[in-house]
This record gives structure tokens, sequence and C-alpha cells, in this order.
């Protein structure tokens, strides 16, 4: 498994090739690959939002997103698990979660790709601050599906 928090824009496509490649190297040990991306949308709330700062709380954010996928592991027989999470300053179209599951069976992958996710958005310690045209906002709620 690989956690990781980057501070810096990065391609999600390379980071899965990347890690499906040091883990498996040629040979495919495993029957689907669930894959989640997530980007900065340039909107929020009827606004128009120029860019976001994510920011979070060193230590606690890694250990709660271990927590989370070791949680999911619990749940659902998969093989190997890869997140990675933007903080800090993001453009909009930037990728800002990257969530990939590899697993013998698709309904395993499927299902915990769906239960990391939604657990990140709504216990992670992760906070939004979007800059709009009349200045900041700390965003409140996140958005539902």
């Amino acid at each position: 498994m690989l956690i990781a928090l980057r501070d810096r824009a990065f391609d999600p496509y390379a980071e899965i090739s990347r890690f499906q490649s040091e883990i498996w190297g040629p040979a495919g040990k495993y029957g689907a690959t669930s894959v989640f991306v997530g980007t900065m949308r340039d909107f929020n709330e009827g606004d128009i939002v120029q860019n976001l700062w994510l920011e979070h709380y060193p230590g606690m954010t890694e250990r709660e997103l271990s927590r989370i996928v070791d949680e999911a592991a619990q749940r659902w027989s998969f093989l190997e698990a890869l997140v990675i999470h933007r903080v800090g300053a993001i453009e909009p179209s930037e990728c800002i979660v990257l969530i990939a599951i590899w697993s013998t069976h698709r309904s395993a992958a499927l299902d915990a790709t769906r239960h990391i996710l939604e657990a990140l958005k709504h216990q992670a310690p992760f906070w939004k601050k979007e800059t709009l045209a009349q200045g900041y906002r700390w965003v409140e709620k996140n958005t539902s599906g």
C-alpha cells in the first residue's frame, strides 16, 4: 500500500503505471483495478473558483488516511491500494485525489474505492479555502455524490 500527500501537481495515470509496474512487474496477479481521479472544479456553490488552498494537519492526516484504507481492507478483500492526495495550492483541472485499488474481482475493487473516497470526503482532516473574485471563503461542507 502507498498513501501519500503531495504539495505539487501530479499525473495520476503515470502514478498508477509506476506503482503497478513496481508492485506487479510484467505478470498480472490481479483481475480488477478500480481507479478514481478527483480534479479541482473551477466552480462551487454557483461561484467561479480561481484556485484552492487545501490545508491539512501533518502527521494526523497521514494516520487518518492509513486508518481509512486499513478499514476498507478489513471489509473487502483487495490486493493493493494507492492513495495520493494533494495539499497546498491547487489550480482548476489539477488532480486533487487518486485512489486505485487492485483486487482479484471487480466488486471488491469498486466497493473499496467508493468507501475510501467517501471516508476521505467526510472524515479526513482536510480544510478547503477557495479563492473567488470577491475574496476567499472556507468550504463548510463537501458536495454530495
